[in-house]
Parts: structure tokens; C-alpha cells; sequence
């Protein structure tokens, strides 16, 4: 028989130096890492400096019959505003109009300015429930419009309308209604 040689691979290949790595996983080159309160305030593109946004919550509950709008802070128990579609016009049957909408738009803006609100939530309601319709009506677009007009930031707009989960019985009979 004839003898094999065979070589492990520790002794055909030479060790190589640890290298010792930086503590932190970022590389050298990126951003210096955050300073103190002792920082300059941002400025915005103009040069003025920049001031922390205060935001509040538009609630804003439109049916066929009526726009009412709400302005609360975020935590929704002080309420800061609130202008209705009657406050508007004189007829009842304009207070849902998109028109009677930016008039109430115009007038949240002017008190949001005066107390120092920059940018709104919207929640848009419309009646819902079991009984009532699930769309909203005509003012609710026509006052988020007029809101983002008039120099008012909007952040998230979101649709609070209250869904039914099968609790009451719906009107209209065994066959539903017709009509």
C-alpha cells in the first residue's frame, strides 16, 4: 500500500492579524453625533428662524343638513373654536352649502392664527350609525379646501364616522324599503 500524505488546513495557511473595528457600526464619514442644547435654532430658507409648529384637531361633522366644525387641542378636551353652518348664512337650507363650508373655513382660520395653531388634523364625521347616511355631505370637501387655502397647514386627514356592528334592527321591514 501506498502512503498518502495529507495536510490540514492550518498548516498550509498563515494567520492573519486581528483587525481591530471601530465601537460604533456607523463609518467614520457620516454625522457628527447630536451637541447640546447650546445649538443655534434651525432657520428656514429666508434666514428667520424657525419656530416649533403648534397643531390642534379639526373636527368637522357635515350632514345633509348642516356643517359644524370643531377646533380642539390634540387631546380633544379643550375646545379652541367651533363655527356652524347657521352662523353663516341666514336661510336654513344654505347652512350645508359648500359656500356656508368656506365661510366657516375663512373664520377657524382667523381664530387658529390668533392662538397661535399653525397645522390641523382633520376628523370629517358624517351622521352614520344605523339609521343615518354614511357618506358625508357637500361641505365637508368644500371646508378642508378653503382650510388649506387660507395658509393653514393639514397633516393627516382621517374619516371618524361611526359604523354600525349589527346592533339595532334597521327600519323598512322584512322586504327592506321601497321605494
Amino acid at each position: 500500500m501506498a502512503e498518502e500524505k495529507t495536510t490540514t488546513p492550518a498548516a498550509t495557511t498563515t494567520a492573519k492579524p486581528a483587525v481591530a473595528k471601530p465601537a460604533s457600526s456607523r463609518p467614520a464619514s457620516s454625522r457628527p453625533p447630536h451637541r447640546s442644547s447650546s445649538r443655534p435654532p434651525y432657520r428656514s430658507s429666508h434666514g428667520a428662524p424657525r419656530r416649533k409648529m403648534r397643531w390642534a384637531v379639526a373636527h368637522i361633522k357635515s350632514t345633509y343638513n348642516n356643517t359644524l366644525v370643531t377646533v380642539t387641542d390634540i387631546t380633544g378636551t379643550e375646545t379652541i373654536a367651533r363655527v356652524t353652518g347657521g352662523m353663516m348664512v341666514k336661510a336654513d337650507r344654505l347652512e350645508s352649502s359648500p359656500g356656508a363650508a368656506m365661510g366657516i373655513a375663512k373664520r377657524i382660520a382667523e381664530i387658529c392664527r390668533e392662538r397661535g395653531i399653525a397645522a390641523l388634523y382633520i376628523r370629517v364625521k358624517a351622521k352614520g350609525g344605523h339609521s343615518g347616511p354614511k357618506n358625508t355631505g357637500p361641505g365637508a370637501q368644500a371646508c378642508i379646501r378653503a382650510l388649506s387655502r387660507s395658509g393653514i397647514r393639514i397633516g393627516k386627514i382621517e374619516d371618524v364616522t361611526p359604523e354600525p356592528h349589527n346592533g339595532c334592527r334597521a327600519k323598512g321591514g322584512k322586504r327592506g324599503r321601497r321605494v
